[in-house]
């Protein structure tokens, strides 16, 4: 596929994304522009980021776009402090590619996943583990919250790890990390 090329609004948000401040994650939760419109982003239910169909294949710029997504109840946006942009989402805006366990301060285990936009999130009070039943396939749908109402798809690998660590309560598997307990299936039944 093509590399975008910058257009108009697309060069306003990368250039308002660009000052943010400091290196961590700009306060988009604190921007509320008078100017909005749409702008012909998606975020495919795998994971890429196209933009007038063409799939963004620089990293750096899927991250910075990352970095000013916000959810609001009326849709995922791109904010910046002058304006906002409505992007399409068609499941979760990132995607949980990498898990690694580590003991905490008191012992207990905790679960720190990497998305592919490369941010590294703790699952516990703050960032819950939920897993839904697509209705279709039956198959489960496991995501982890990440920030602000915004959620990582956990990828078959990864969920694939939690499976195998995962432990059994009244007939619940789950998963424990920083000091919470989330349910990731129903055990099964043996087979007599």
């Amino acid at each position: 596929m093509t590399e975008v090329e910058s257009k108009p609004g697309l060069d306003g948000v990368i250039a308002a994304a660009k000052q943010a401040p400091g290196r961590g994650l700009p306060p988009v939760h604190l921007w509320n522009p008078a100017h909005s419109g749409e702008i012909d982003i998606v975020i495919a239910a795998d994971g890429r980021w196209i933009h007038e169909g063409a799939t963004i294949n620089r990293a750096a710029l899927v991250r910075l776009f990352s970095t000013v997504l916000r959810k609001d109840p009326d849709g995922y946006w791109l904010v910046t402090p002058v304006e906002k942009m409505r992007i399409t989402v068609e499941d979760a805006p990132f995607i949980a590619t990498a898990l690694d366990v580590a003991a905490g301060s008191d012992g207990s285990p905790v679960l720190a996943f990497t998305t592919n936009v490369g941010d590294v999130v703790e699952a516990g009070a703050d960032n819950a583990l939920r897993v839904e039943i697509d209705p279709t396939t039956q198959e489960p749908r496991p995501y982890l919250h990440v920030r602000r109402g915004l959620e990582a798809l956990i990828s078959r690998p990864v969920f694939y790890e939690l499976v195998e660590m995962a432990q059994e309560r009244d007939g619940v598997l789950g998963v424990e990390s920083g000091g919470m307990w989330f349910a990731i299936g129903r055990s099964e039944a043996p087979v007599s």
